[in-house]
C-alpha cells in the first residue's frame, strides 16, 4: 500500500455548521469521557485491583492523555470533522483513512446500542408501563432530531448533560473527602472521627493482588476512557478550531484524569475493597456509608444521563465521520446531502452551515439494528458484534499514534505556524504510548474474559483492511 499522497497541511474548508462555541467543547472534552463505565464499570476493576485501582487508573489515564495530546496536536494544526480518519489519510494513505474511520465508525454505531438499552432499563424501572422497547425509540427519536437539527442543539444538549455529571462527581468528591476527614459520619464512624487508612492498608494492603491486580485494573478500566476523541470531530463546527481544539484537548485531560483518580481514591479509602461486587455501582456504596438518602436512585439519574449523554455524542461522533469518509469518496456519496438545520436541502458544494442529514440518518439505522440485535439476542449475536469492537479503540488509538510520528516532522518543514500544541517528549512519549497499546492488547490475549474481544476485534480489523486493499489495488489498476 502506498504513502500518503503530498496533500496540503491545511484546514479544510468545511460544508457543515460552525455553531459549537469554546464553552460547548469544554464541556464536551470533560463529559464525553464520564459515563457508565465509571459510575458502574469501576466496580469490576476494584473487585480485582483492590485499592490498587487508582494506580490502574492513573495508568490508563496516562495513556488516554498522552493519545489526545497527539489528536489534539494533529487536530490544531489540521481541524477537520473526519479528525483521526483525515490525519491517517494524510500520513499513511488512502487506506489507512479508510480503514480507522470505517473502524470508529462500527465502534460508535454499535457501542450506541449499549447505551440506549441501558438508558431504557433504568427508564423502564420508573415507569415499567412502558415496555423497554417503546424507551429505546423514544431516546432514539429524541436524539435523531437533536441531531437533524442545528448543531448548536447537540452542543446545548451535550453541556447540560456534561455539567451535570461533573458537578455529580465534584459533589460526590467534596462528601466523601468530608467523610474521610471525620466531618461527616459513615456506617463505620461517628461524626468527628475520620475515616484513616485502615481500608487502604487492611484487606491484604494497598495492593492485595500485587502488580498483576493493577494490571487487571488498567484492562478493566482503559476502555471507560473512550469518547474523548469527539472533541478533536466536533472541534471542526467550531468558529475558530484550530484555537478551540487546543484548549478543550488541554482543560480536558487533566480534569478527567483528576475526576477519574480521585474519585477512586475516595471510595477505596470510605470502602474495603472486598465489598465490592462487579456490576454494581461503588458510588452507591459510597453514598450509602456516607448516609445520603437515596443513594441509589440518585445515582440511577446520574447514569442514565450519562447514558444519553454518550447516546447522543455517539450519534453526532459517526454521523460527522461518515460524512467525511463520503467527502473523501471512501463511502457513498449520497451521504454528502445535507440541510441547513431544519431547511430545505441543498449539496456539500453549497455555503457553510449545513447539517449531514443522510449521513446522521446512516448511523441511526445502524444503530436501530444495533439495538435490535441487542434486544433480541443479547448473549448471543449482539455479543458478537459487541465483541468485534471491544479492542477496536486500542486500534484507533494505535494509528493516532503513528500517524502523529508520521505527521509532525512533515508539519516542522511545510507549516510550523500551525503547531500550537505540540505532543510532550516526541517522539518518545509517542512511542511510549504505542508500546503500552501493544502491551495491553497482548495481556488482553491472556486474559480469558477479554480474549475474544481481541479475537474478534482483531477479525474486523482485517476484515476492513482487507477491503481496504482491494480498493487500492483497483485503483492503482485503473490509473
Amino acid at each position: 500500500m502506498h504513502d500518503a499522497p503530498p496533500s496540503p497541511l491545511t484546514a479544510e474548508t468545511e460544508p457543515l455548521s460552525h455553531g459549537l462555541k469554546q464553552r460547548h467543547l469544554t464541556m464536551l472534552g470533560l463529559g464525553g469521557v464520564i459515563g457508565a463505565g465509571l459510575f458502574v464499570g469501576s466496580g469490576a476493576g476494584i473487585a480485582v485491583a483492590g485499592p490498587g485501582i487508582v494506580l490502574s487508573y492513573l495508568i490508563a489515564g496516562a495513556l488516554a492523555m498522552l493519545v489526545m495530546r497527539m489528536l489534539g496536536e494533529m487536530s490544531a494544526a489540521m481541524p477537520a470533522s473526519g479528525a483521526f480518519s483525515v490525519h491517517a489519510e494524510r500520513a499513511l494513505g488512502r487506506w489507512a483513512g479508510f480503514s480507522v474511520g470505517w473502524l470508529y465508525w462500527f465502534l460508535l454505531v454499535v457501542v450506541l446500542a449499549v447505551e440506549a438499552t441501558g438508558a431504557a432499563r433504568i427508564a423502564n424501572g420508573w415507569a415499567p408501563g412502558v415496555p423497554q422497547w417503546a424507551w429505546v425509540l423514544i431516546f432514539m427519536l429524541v436524539f435523531t432530531g437533536a441531531n437533524l437539527a442545528a448543531v448548536k442543539n447537540f452542543g446545548e444538549f451535550e453541556f447540560w448533560f456534561a455539567a451535570l455529571k461533573v458537578g455529580a462527581i465534584v459533589l460526590f468528591l467534596v462528601l466523601g473527602v468530608l467523610a474521610i476527614v471525620g466531618w461527616l459520619p459513615t456506617a463505620s464512624t461517628s461524626s468527628g472521627d475520620p475515616v484513616g487508612l485502615t481500608n487502604l492498608t487492611g484487606q491484604g494492603g494497598f495492593l492485595p493482588h500485587g502488580g498483576e491486580g493493577v494490571i487487571s485494573g488498567v484492562l478493566a478500566v482503559v476502555f471507560a476512557f473512550g469518547g474523548l476523541e469527539v472533541v478533536t470531530i466536533a472541534a471542526a463546527e467550531s468558529d475558530d478550531p484550530a484555537r478551540n481544539v487546543a484548549r478543550a484537548v488541554r482543560s480536558a485531560v487533566w480534569r478527567i484524569l483528576f475526576f477519574y483518580v480521585g474519585s477512586m481514591l475516595v471510595i477505596v479509602t470510605l470502602l474495603p475493597w472486598t465489598s465490592m461486587k462487579p456490576g454494581e455501582s461503588p458510588y452507591v456504596a459510597a453514598l450509602d456509608a456516607i448516609g445520603v438518602p437515596g443513594a441509589g436512585q440518585i445515582m440511577n439519574v446520574v447514569v442514565f444521563v450519562a447514558l444519553l449523554s454518550a447516546l447522543n455524542a455517539n450519534l453526532y461522533g459517526s454521523s460527522r465521520m461518515i460524512f467525511s469518509l463520503a467527502e473523501r469518496g471512501e463511502a457513498p456519496k449520497g451521504l454528502l446531502r445535507i440541510t441547513g438545520g431544519w431547511g430545505s436541502p441543498r449539496s456539500s458544494e453549497a455555503e457553510s452551515g449545513g447539517v449531514p442529514r443522510r449521513a446522521v440518518l446512516a448511523s441511526v439505522a445502524f444503530g436501530f439494528v444495533s439495538v435490535l440485535l441487542n434486544l433480541k439476542w443479547p448473549d448471543s449475536v449482539f455479543l458478537y458484534l459487541l465483541n468485534s469492537v471491544g479492542a477496536v479503540l486500542l486500534f484507533v488509538w494505535g494509528l493516532i499514534a503513528v500517524s502523529q510520528l508520521r505527521l509532525r516532522r512533515r508539519i516542522e518543514r511545510e507549516a510550523p505556524e500551525t503547531l500550537t500544541l505540540r505532543m510532550w517528549g516526541f517522539p518518545w512519549l509517542t512511542w511510549t504510548a504505542l508500546a503500552a497499546m501493544v502491551a495491553v492488547l497482548l495481556l488482553m490475549l491472556t486474559d480469558d474474559a477479554a480474549r475474544p474481544q481481541v479475537l474478534w476485534s482483531g477479525a474486523a480489523t482485517g476484515a476492513v483492511l482487507l477491503v481496504a486493499g482491494v480498493r487500492e489495488l483497483r485503483d492503482r489498476r485503473r490509473s
